[in-house]
């Protein structure tokens, strides 16, 4: 006895195929979403920086997209100098905001010991004005 592989071998017959078994390019349309909109209350509260801007979509690339921008060796150090000193700029801003940082701590500390001091001598005042004034009561009420 054969089986139906050799009996198709010998024969020449191909496998049968069924139609709804084989495999389809799906076919997709490209998606199309709609524009992000912001509404106009929120647009009112954002920084500038942060709104959205009303950029049309160009049809042609701009001169500068399409040239890269090769700087002559005069501009470049003078762009690199620039940075240089804009960096050294930001460099003692910050230091001289953690200068200031510091002081300013160092100053609540000093006036938060002069508070303690105040109220501990009001406290003082208060305690004497009251045992005066229970004094003069006693005397009084004797």
């Amino acid at each position: 006895m054969r089986t139906v592989a050799e009996l198709r071998r010998a024969t020449g017959e191909t496998i049968p195929v069924n139609k709804d078994s084989l495999y389809k390019e799906i076919e997709r349309k490209p998606q199309a979403y709609r524009p992000q909109v912001v509404p106009k209350n929120l647009q009112r509260s954002l920084p500038y920086k942060t709104k959205p801007k009303l950029e049309k979509k160009r049809k042609k690339q701009l001169y500068t997209t399409k040239r890269a921008v090769v700087l002559e060796p005069g501009e470049k150090r003078l762009t690199t100098l620039m940075q240089q000193l804009l960096t050294a700029q930001k460099e003692s801003d910050k230091k001289k905001a953690a200068k200031k940082k510091v002081e300013r701590a160092k100053h609540q500390q000093e006036m938060a010991k002069i508070e303690e001091k105040r109220s501990s001598k009001a406290k003082q005042e208060r305690k004497k004005f009251y045992q005066k004034n229970a004094k003069k009561d006693k005397m009084e009420m004797d």
